[in-house]
């Protein structure tokens, strides 16, 4: 049996950040316990958002709180005059007794991001769509996008079977073992009617020595206020519409 690494714990120092940035070995089991409860909050009340990342900063000897939300939908995080941000606001002032101040960042190219591919197949999956179909369109997609290569693996009672089972597809490289390979680890969950079926996705983008500021800020945009009312119109629309989409496209593999 091959010993796996997660692709990001193993490039922390070379090319990937922590994603809780502070230190203090005294609070540290009720920070990481904290942090930990703070993502569960923010991914449970904005699953829709396209939510790919969750960057907690803790400033003032830990009396300040700095979150950066990183979304492919801005305009869901941020709702219609700022409402669903403000309301996540208080909702995190009220779990952790800090002041908190909220950063949307947003994610220009969905498609390369693996935590939100992930995310996509398990959604098609749950839609009882195909599960090989949901694969090869979220590679097609991704390798179109611009990604090195790609890999999904899907694990669990696959079409129903009695007996769950694993399979995956892959396309293009995945160079594991090279630290300067940039790549991406996402995981998912479908909830289906026979069971839950786990998502898993790696995807290369390029190989880097060290990411630098300007390659950091070249992958999200960040959200100006002046443009936060038109985003979460647009946002909004494109959630009805996808899911009517996807209801049209579960009628159509019932049918066949």
């Amino acid at each position: 049996m091959g010993q796996k690494v997660h692709p990001k714990s193993v490039r922390l120092g070379y090319i990937k950040d922590w994603d809780s940035r502070w230190f203090d070995l005294k609070n540290a089991p009720r920070w990481i316990e904290e942090d930990f409860k703070i993502r569960q909050l923010i991914k449970n009340k904005l699953y829709s958002a396209g939510i790919a990342r969750i960057v907690i900063e803790r400033m003032g000897s830990g009396k300040y709180l700095k979150t950066v939300i990183y979304t492919s939908r801005p305009g869901v995080v941020i709702g219609r005059q700022g409402q669903e941000i403000e309301r996540l606001k208080i909702d995190l002032e009220e779990l952790t007794g800090l002041r908190v101040e909220i950063t949307v960042l947003e994610i220009k190219r969905a498609e390369i991001e693996a935590q939100l591919v992930a995310e996509s197949v398990a959604f098609a999956i749950e839609r009882q769509i195909a599960y090989r179909r949901a694969m090869k369109k979220a590679i097609e997609k991704a390798i179109g996008g611009g990604a090195g290569g790609i890999k999904i693996k899907v694990s669990g009672r696959l079409g129903g079977g009695e007996i769950a089972r694993t399979e995956w597809l892959m396309e293009g490289r995945l160079p594991l073992a090279t630290f300067r390979a940039d790549i991406e680890y996402g995981f998912a969950e479908a909830r289906t009617k026979l069971g839950i079926i786990g998502v898993k996705t790696w995807i290369f983008k390029k190989e880097l020595f060290r990411k630098t500021d300007a390659d950091l800020m070249a992958d999200v945009k960040v959200v100006d206020k002046n443009d936060a009312e038109l985003l979460a119109a647009k946002d909004s629309s494109a959630l009805g519409l996808a899911t009517i989409a996807a209801e049209v496209e579960s009628e159509k593999s019932k049918s066949k």
